[in-house]
Formats: structure tokens, C-alpha cells, sequence
């Protein structure tokens, strides 16, 4: 029995078991500095809040693996670029809505540039007798040619029943002029 304890003895004391005993100490405090690490790094690109981000780390540096396990349950879901950037998106959204609005006969979309509805051919904006840009309806000087509009902006009738009308419709009313 004394040989028994005496061998085992010899093995817990032999430098090859201490030199892994170290290696493997040494291999877990890396790791937790690893992960104190990346709780920093991580909570940097997901946190606002300076306070919060020093919180996040001292725990996860006090609490070894633990702090960074309550971390990453705890932590926001999005990064902060996600959420810039798609606040950025909604606001280009918003300013083409913005820059969109309804035709006032068939209640289309229409762009602000547009000088008649592609749907209904209903006028939306007058044009420059000079230079044939739109015009605003306020406007009283065209800004593109510097020509007055008062009386000199085209403002063309809506368009004639017949053009505006499907084929079996132009050729009812062509029966009913005849």
C-alpha cells in the first residue's frame, strides 16, 4: 500500500504534470482576458452609453466567464451601424414619400417633377412657353430661362374624352357622335 501512495506521489510531483498543470492555468487566463476583450469590443459597437460598456467589462473581468456569459444575454441585439443605418434608410423612405405625392383625379402616385399623371393624363404642372421646363404654380418668373409666366405659361387643356379613353370606349362615342 505505501508503494501505491509512493508511485502516485512521484507522478503528482513529476515536472512534466506540474509544466501541464501550468499550461493549462496559463490557457484559462488567457481565455478569461480574451473574453474580457471581446465583452469590451463587443459592447463598444452595441452600446451607447460609456458607463454601461465599463460595467459590462469590470463584471466580466471580476467574474471570470461567468460576467461574460450575463453580458452576452444581457446585451443589445443590434449593433449601433445597424441602427444608423437603417435610421438613414428610413429617412431617404421618408423624403421620396415626401417628394411623391397624389394625382388629384385618379389618386396615383406621382413624382413632383411630373408634368402630366401617366395614368389619367391629367395636367399636374404648367410649362414654359421658352424653354418648356415645369413650372410651379406660384411661380411668376420661369427660374430656369428668367421668362415672365403670368401670360406666358402654357397651361394646356385636359385632355379630350376621346384620348383618354380605351378603344371600345372611342368607338361607343364615335357611334353615338355619328
Amino acid at each position: 500500500m505505501d508503494n501505491l501512495f509512493e508511485s502516485i506521489n512521484n507522478i503528482l510531483q513529476s515536472p512534466l504534470l506540474r509544466l501541464a498543470w501550468y499550461l493549462l492555468l496559463f490557457s484559462v487566463a488567457v481565455l478569461w482576458l480574451a473574453l474580457v476583450f471581446w465583452t469590451l469590443k463587443d459592447a463598444r459597437r452595441r452600446i451607447d452609453d460609456a458607463l454601461i460598456i465599463v460595467v459590462a467589462v469590470l463584471t466580466s473581468l471580476v467574474f471570470p466567464f461567468i460576467g461574460t456569459l450575463v453580458y452576452t444575454i444581457l446585451r443589445p441585439a443590434e449593433y449601433l451601424d445597424d441602427i444608423r443605418e437603417r435610421e438613414l434608410e428610413m429617412r431617404a423612405m421618408e423624403q421620396e414619400l415626401m417628394s411623391t405625392q397624389l394625382c388629384p383625379n385618379c389618386r396615383t402616385l406621382v413624382r413632383d417633377d411630373y408634368i402630366v399623371c401617366p395614368r389619367c393624363r391629367k395636367q399636374l404642372r404648367s410649362t414654359c412657353v421658352s424653354c418648356e421646363r415645369p413650372l410651379e404654380r406660384s411661380w411668376r418668373v420661369c427660374p430656369y430661362c428668367g421668362e415672365e409666366t403670368d401670360q406666358q405659361v402654357s397651361r394646356p387643356e385636359a385632355p379630350a374624352l376621346e384620348e383618354t379613353a380605351e378603344p371600345f370606349q372611342r368607338e361607343a362615342l364615335g357611334r353615338s357622335r355619328a
